[in-house]
């Protein structure tokens, strides 16, 4: 993990730091093929070197959440697209365990947009 990755993830209060950590992990294991990088300050996950999705904190509430770049192809209750025309949001609850199911099904989800071309890649 980079310097300033490391960081960010450290410098986060307990249970948010916990949680961010365990949503990285749910990430980088979902495909083989997702890397990570920072962008804007913010942990950054890319696809096949396009960006996927970032991990990010509310600025009210301080709740982390999975910012999905193409989640405005994407269908999920869990999903919410505030005043965003592309990208939606999963948030999550830091106190409480991870909706591991409905967290794969989104990620699942946006990877095929990839995966069948609905959004192209490199290589």
């Amino acid at each position: 993990m980079q310097q300033e990755l490391h960081h960010y993830y450290l410098d986060q209060q307990e249970p948010v730091k916990s949680c961010l950590l365990a949503l990285r992990s749910v990430i980088l294991a979902a495909d083989g093929h997702i890397t990570e990088t920072q962008k804007y300050g913010m942990p950054c996950f890319c696809y096949r070197k396009k960006m996927f999705c970032y991990l990010w904190t509310d600025k009210k509430t301080k709740e982390p959440y999975i910012l999905m770049v193409e989640g405005d192809h994407l269908h999920h209750p869990r999903l919410e697209a505030g005043d965003r025309k592309r990208m939606k949001v999963f948030r999550v609850d830091p106190e409480g365990d991870l909706p591991l199911p409905a967290i794969q099904d989104v990620l699942q989800a946006g990877l095929d947009l990839y995966r069948t071309g609905a959004i192209p890649v490199k290589g």
